[in-house]
């Protein structure tokens, strides 16, 4: 591709800041830009005219450009490369960059600055990137010459992809990008990240040295990060053990139609300690599995059940719990390497675990059979239940499209519904900062090649970052909004029903967390971004409605009237 450029005395190319950095983002496979332009980027979006093949998604606002390249980086397993406006724009993206943080997904986030000429005298604009940035990514630099670029970048790129994963930032000054430099923008090392952790032979001695009923295992994010689900379904088989996933979760990072499979931990220490009291041991893959939200009195790690732990994240192991023993390694590789090791260790007590396992997929059957019941008796409530809206739109999903869920109200019924061979089909708001759902659908749709994305997503939630959805048209993206409408706070309501000594559960009056005066009209909010949309009340309509969205192959919005429970 010709590049236009000046040619110094020794004959070497020399080009604007914007364009070496530009030259660095193809190199390391880049595809897309996420962002929403002001005039500090103006050099880096008249750059673009030069590089057809890097495209630039434009978001109506930064927390919705931070939120498309987190799920566009959860979907397709690389950074996601995203340029914020200055010290405004990264504040507006900051939720959803905590989110990217908490979730630990692989973010190279960029902002542009002011020119370093005038700081001095306090420019509109001008802002501390750096010390803003700070608290929500791995590390924050500034660029200070045009010749940094190369380092800088790769080393944003690589350090994103090193455990634990997660966001880095650089500040790239307006005079930096306009800066002409023959600098080379050079190759993109290659790291082999997937190291075989030591210690696998006394762990599989420890593993094999429970009695076979009497361990639990949990596949944490990690294991999608490492493309590890088959390897975790082979440990559980051979073991008879039950899979469990995070208390809350980013992925569903295991197979839904496992027999093994026992569905999400609870969110509660004394829930979890409850779930996990059964168990002698539990082998969690991956790291911070026990989340929890509100207080409760104990640890969720019941009194003589012993942790052990395989995560690339050396930082994590052993961080809350005691454990017997951790190792520190890529998941899929040192799984590979584990499963023989431990086959040799069980050698000749094949039977019970075998009879294990029966129990494990007799009580998951049992357990999804209740859930089923309980949705197709209450089909004919007057108002669409949580469990009926979360049963119809898994069911008119089907197995093969990818869910990208914050409709906190019914979110706990659809992973109990969820029946799928793919391990990568369901993704979740692990950071709980609202606003992440439906930016983050659009994004997961790019990484998946385009590929149609249903969105699950409160109403509360969806008027965070609404304006993702024009981003979702304007890109003519197959993806299907369907906003679970209940007109309130649900969650919040519902924990202060809980709390007797409130006095807000005494009187029956919670202070604002009604979204009904005046109605929010979501039909006409689609409309005006471009969408079509419909509005169901009857249950028996919810499984026809999404499918016809999907089948649109265009971006669409279904709202789903539901009860407040």
């Amino acid at each position: 591709m010709q590049i236009t450029a000046i040619s110094d005395i020794d004959g070497q190319c020399s080009r604007r800041g914007a364009d070496i950095l530009l030259e660095i983002l193809e190199s390391e496979g880049v595809k897309y830009i996420f962002g929403n332009p002001g005039t500090t980027e103006l050099p880096l979006i008249d750059a673009l005219q030069k590089r057809p093949d890097l495209q630039y998604v434009l978001a109506l606002q930064e927390a919705s450009a931070v939120a498309m390249a987190d799920g566009y980086a959860q979907a397709a397993g690389r950074p996601g490369f995203l340029n914020l406006h200055t010290a405004g724009g990264l504040g507006h993206g900051m939720g959803n960059l905590l989110n990217a943080s908490v979730s630990q997904t692989p973010l190279v986030v960029t902002a542009g600055q002011q020119d370093s000429r005038h700081t001095i005298s306090d420019p509109l604009l001008f802002g501390d990137l750096v010390s803003i940035a700070t608290p929500a990514v791995k590390w924050a630099q500034e660029v200070m010459h045009a010749d940094q670029l190369p380092v800088l970048v790769h080393r944003a790129f690589n350090d994103a992809m090193a455990a634990p994963t997660g966001p880095v930032f650089l500040s790239l000054p307006m005079d930096v990008m306009e800066e002409m430099s023959t600098v080379s923008a050079a190759p993109p090392s290659r790291i082999e990240r997937c190291s075989i952790a030591g210690g696998l032979p006394e762990l599989a001695r420890h593993l094999a040295q429970i009695a076979p009923g009497r361990l639990g295992i949990i596949a944490g994010d990690e294991v999608h990060a490492a493309g590890a689900a088959a390897q975790v379904a082979a440990v559980a088989e051979l073991l008879g053990a039950p899979v469990f996933g995070s208390s809350w979760p980013s992925r569903v990072p295991f197979a839904t139609s496992h027999p093994l499979w026992e569905g999400n931990l609870p969110t509660r220490a004394t829930d979890i300690a409850a779930k996990l009291g059964d168990y002698d041991a539990i082998f969690a893959l991956g790291g911070k599995s026990l989340i929890t939200i509100l207080y409760s009195e104990g640890s969720a790690v019941p009194p003589g059940c012993a942790i052990y732990q395989v995560s690339a994240d050396i930082g994590d192991l052993g961080r809350t719990f005691y454990t017997p023993l951790s190792l520190v390694g890529h998941i899929r590789a040192s799984l590979e390497a584990f499963l023989p090791l431990l086959a040799r260790e069980i050698e000749g007590r094949q039977d019970v675990y075998a009879s294990a396992r029966e129990k494990v997929t007799a009580r998951n059957r049992d357990r999804r059979n209740a859930a089923l019941s309980i949705a197709r008796h209450r089909m004919e409530d007057p108002v669409i239940a949580p469990c009926v809206a979360a049963y119809e739109a898994v069911r008119a999903i089907g197995p093969d499209i990818a869910i990208v869920d914050e409709a906190i109200a019914t979110s706990s019924h659809v992973r109990s519904f969820l029946n799928s061979d793919w391990p990568a089909q369901y993704s979740f708001l692990r950071g709980g900062a609202l606003g992440w759902g439906m930016p983050a659908a659009v994004g997961a749709s790019l990484g998946l090649g385009r590929e149609p994305v249903v969105c699950l997503v409160g109403d509360g939630a969806s008027l965070y970052s609404p304006q993702a959805i024009w981003t979702a048209a304007h890109e003519k993206l197959p993806v299907t909004f369907v906003i679970m409408n209940n007109q309130e706070y649900n969650v919040l309501k519902g924990f202060m029903r809980g709390q007797t000594h409130y006095v807000s559960t005494r009187n029956g009056n919670y202070l604002a967390m009604d979204l009904n005066d005046p109605v929010i009209d979501y039909q006409a909010m689609a409309t005006s971004y471009g969408l079509s949309a419909c509005r169901i009340t009857r249950a028996t309509d919810i499984a026809a409605a999404i499918q016809a969205g999907i089948a649109s192959g265009r971006a669409n919005v279904v709202e789903i009237m539901i009860r407040a429970e």
